[in-house]
């Protein structure tokens, strides 16, 4: 999913394009989602693509809304070296917004993290 830059910005708020689309973290602890306990999923702020379920979000002590999996095909990833190390920068599938990183820190029964920025994602609770 291609847009002008300029489409982004008409369609986010300042702090969803600063993070989906030039790759930035919002300051930890500032997303609602980090308390989101209900039953439902996860989307893309940018394009509404469904990518964690609730099933496997879990409390990381981060301060970013944290999951052990993603739902199939709804992500894809890179190699971040921005801060002189190589990290795995984790995207939407669909628009390609960055959503944060994954680490090799995570529970079972996977052993990842997914520390996902809040703002980039919607929630939808289960009806």
């Amino acid at each position: 999913m291609q847009k002008p830059q300029d489409d982004w910005k008409a369609r986010l708020t300042p702090a969803q394009f600063h993070v989906l689309r030039e790759h930035g973290t919002e300051p930890p602890g500032s997303s609602p989602l980090n308390h989101e306990k209900r039953d439902g999923l996860f989307k893309c702020a940018g394009c509404g693509q469904p990518l964690f379920s609730a099933e496997t979000k879990f409390e990381s002590g981060t301060g970013w809304p944290s999951f052990w999996h993603p739902l199939e095909h709804a992500i894809d990833t890179t190699v971040d070296r921005s801060l002189f190390m190589a990290r795995t920068e984790v995207h939407c599938a669909k628009c390609g917004g960055h959503l944060g990183h994954v680490f090799p820190d995570g529970p079972a029964p996977t052993g990842q993290r997914y520390c996902m920025n809040g703002v980039a994602l919607e929630f939808e609770p289960k009806p």
